[in-house]
């Protein structure tokens, strides 16, 4: 054992003697380990398809475990295959090649002895003869001792540059070729394997001796600027001289000698340029792909949908009014006609606009006329709403589809519904269709048939989505379906302070804030470091005595950052310890010194993990989505995992897929689209220019159903109602739109 004071870590040379725990898709593992004084010790941390007598080297730090003591926890290791026979026998008894228990590693040491590996790997047809062997079976084994070789080749080669965790990553990916690939052209790590920024990758070539302006780097970097401009800021392009200028300031190219590979690249089919009234358009070629198609696939749902005569058209109207007792209003009448009659059909506004009322009509119109209808939105809250709303089954956009996980790592989802099984249904209606993206989009529209109605239905005045493009924007502004804006307020609503003030706000009109409503409240608090105490105090006394309101299922806050006092992590901190104090009889798991679990926490799912199963009493199923927020019922140290209960659905969780899960007492704005809340508590205080706008507090305020409180600096407040400055997305599916809509 030696202490390296230069890294501030140690190194223990040791034989695995059991393995406790293991993890295969991410590596993870508990192991007993005998170092070379005979001491035997834990070990955890992340070291791929370990096994019993392999040698190890590892690196790392003591940690101490408050029910099992003393630990080894590490950083990064080496391993080394066992040579002496005994070794080698515990080795292969243990399961670590496929098709080898104990009494064939029995077999096998016994004729071998140390030569067993290289007759495994270079001669199986040698295995053969051993009795209970046969050619095919020992050709199985060969090709899974080859492939952890593999793997250990790839950790041993990243080791001082990835985690475990990431070289798996690149294993998963490449397979045995990956070090091949890593070295002929590390900037692939960038497209390929998430986590990988092209700082890393480009710090590899150099190491490799790769030309720092050869094609590999220059083309690298171009792709890199394409991906980050899309993922950060929603376009789906951007000019040629944008691209240019980021890419030379990135790797300290001149422009002269990177503006050639942007055209080899479009040559090789990785990128595309399109040229729009004398501009020009650079795409990745997967968002151009998205945007041509959701554009040729709209036009088609235009031209092949049955035409329906308008007077049965009213008719139908009508009946559904004397049904339900109810006379529509102009619009509502308008959006349901249009609606019967088009292809592609969008409907547009506010709280309190009638929305739902439309979404009933349309599906006792379309069952009457025989049609199957499905409903969806992009989000499981917004989905669950609207099930609640109109007493239909609505499902999430990746449900509808069946989505699958594909490979762990790959950047798209598959999708079961696509063009070769198309969804059965003839009218889709979606809620919720200013966060549909354009990926999300184009899978949709690939699912259904021609013929098919497509009924998007959302508020074009609250933040775009997430991902890249701005679908529902572009469909409208392209002029070539019909658009129903819903502008009048019913009665009901107009008693609702959340309503009337959303309106007065998305009108740029900063609302009467001594104005007495049941449901909407301003308290005003100059001292932005006052604020995340009051809004504990809101949450565990003020509200829950006054209402009887349940803190974790009836409030929400909704805060416009990450950062500073106000912002995500910090109240997260406070709220966890107001509502879910530490307390010996809570089971706690340190994640990081910033993020602890512990029993009853509020948490929320930050990716789609379509592996993760659940159960809802009888009913199971897979897959756990972004934005999906549970309870932690349990943390179980003994046998490291955590279950987690998301409105029913309990799910058991790895102690290693934690890192999918963040805290949500207080969540971001972005996060809150498509969901809505009892109560809603919003930190009104300074924060980027870029967060501090109209369609961020617009957005804000509408997540709530009963309550509004708005906390903090009144000139905030009305600065953001003020700034209708909103980021400009560069699209291009309204261009595709007008241009094919011109040529038809």
């Amino acid at each position: 054992m030696s202490f390296d004071e230069t890294e501030g870590i140690i190194h223990i040379r040791g034989k695995v003697e059991n393995v406790l725990f293991q993890n295969d898709e991410n590596g993870y593992c508990v192991c007993d380990v005998e170092d070379e004084g005979g001491e035997l010790f834990t070990v955890t941390g992340s070291i791929p398809y370990i096994s019993v007598g392999e040698h190890l080297e590892l690196f790392g730090r003591w940690t101490h475990h408050k029910v099992y003591g003393r630990q080894f926890s590490v950083e990064r290791f080496e391993k080394i295959l066992p040579t002496a026979k005994n070794d080698i026998l515990r080795y292969l008894s243990s399961g670590a090649i496929k098709g080898i228990g104990p009494k064939i590693a029995q077999k096998i040491v016994e004729k071998f002895g140390e030569d067993s590996f290289d007759i495994i790997s270079n001669h199986p047809e040698w295995l053969a003869e051993i009795k209970g062997i046969s050619l095919t079976k020992a050709r199985e084994m060969s090709i899974d001792f080859k492939e952890k070789a593999g793997v250990r080749e790839i950790l041993m080669y990243c080791k001082e540059k990835f985690s475990p965790t990431t070289a798996l990553r690149i294993y998963k990916v490449w397979g045995t070729n990956g070090i091949g690939i890593i070295k002929e052209n590390p900037y692939l790590l960038c497209e390929s394997i998430h986590g990988i920024g092209f700082k890393l990758a480009d710090e590899m070539a150099m190491e490799n001796g790769l030309d720092k302006e050869g094609g590999a780097r220059i083309k690298g970097a171009i792709t890199y600027v394409l991906r980050i401009f899309a993922s950060r800021d929603g376009h789906t392009y951007i000019s040629r001289e944008l691209l240019l200028d980021s890419t030379a300031k990135l790797i300290e190219v001149s422009e002269e000698k990177i503006s050639p590979y942007i055209d080899e690249l479009a040559i090789e089919d990785k990128i595309k340029i399109v040229a729009f009234h004398g501009e020009t358009h650079i795409y990745l070629k997967e968002n151009y792909v998205a945007e041509e198609y959701i554009a040729k696939k709209l036009l088609l749902l235009k031209k092949t949908v049955l035409s329906i005569d308008y007077r049965n058209v009213t008719a139908f109207i009508e009946q559904a009014e004397r049904q339900n007792g109810i006379q529509y209003a102009k619009m509502q009448k308008r959006a349901i006609e249009e609606a019967l009659m088009n292809g592609v059909t969008i409907i547009t506004g506010g709280p309190g606009t009638g929305k739902t009322t439309i979404v009933k009509a349309l599906i006792q119109i379309f069952k009457q006329m025989g049609l199957r209808c499905g409903l969806c939105a992009p989000t499981g809250r917004a989905s669950q709403r609207m099930s609640e709303a109109t007493s239909h089954e609505a499902l999430t956009v990746h449900k509808l589809l069946e989505a699958g996980p594909g490979t762990e790592y790959d950047i798209g989802t598959v999708f079961e519904k696509n063009e070769k099984n198309l969804l059965n249904k003839d009218v889709i209606i979606v809620d919720e269709g200013s966060m549909l993206d354009i990926h999300l989009a184009d899978a949709l529209l690939r699912a259904m048939k021609p013929g098919a109605r497509l009924i998007l239905i959302g508020d074009i005045h609250q933040l775009p989505s997430v991902g890249e493009g701005e679908v529902l924007n572009d469909i409208i502004f392209s002029e070539c379906f019909p658009v129903v804006e819903l502008n009048e307020i019913f009665r009901q609503a107009e008693e609702s302070g959340i309503v009337m003030n959303a309106y007065e706000i998305n009108n740029g009109r900063i609302p009467d804030l001594t104005k007495k409503y049941n449901d909407f409240f301003f308290i005003s608090i100059n001292r932005e470091e006052q604020i995340p105490e009051y809004i504990a105090d809101l949450c565990v006394n003020r509200l829950p005595k006054k209402y009887g309101v349940d803190p974790f299922r009836d409030i929400q806050v909704i805060t416009p950052t990450k950062k500073g006092p106000n912002g995500t992590r910090n109240l997260n901190a406070i709220l966890q310890e107001h509502l879910n104090y530490k307390s010996p009889s809570k089971n706690e798991r340190e994640i990081s010194a910033l993020r602890i679990f512990r029993d009853g926490d509020k948490v929320m799912q930050t990716k789609n993990n379509y592996a993760h199963e659940w159960q809802r009493g009888v009913e199971e199923g897979k897959g756990i989505f972004n934005g999906d927020v549970g309870i932690i019922k349990d943390i179980n140290e003994v046998d490291r995992y955590a279950i987690i209960d998301f409105d029913g659905k309990v799910v058991k969780y790895d102690f290693t897929s934690l890192e999918e899960i963040e805290h949500a007492y207080a969540i971001t704005v972005h996060k809150s689209q498509g969901s809505e809340y009892p109560i809603v508590i919003i930190p009104m205080t300074k924060s980027a220019p870029m967060l501090l706008t109209r369609n961020l507090i617009y957005t804000a305020i509408t997540r709530a159903e009963k309550m509004v409180i708005l906390i903090g600096d009144k000139d905030v407040f009305c600065r953001m109602v003020e700034n209708d400055r909103q980021i400009i997305r560069n699209t291009g599916l309204c261009l595709f739109l007008r241009s094919m809509g011109y040529e038809d």
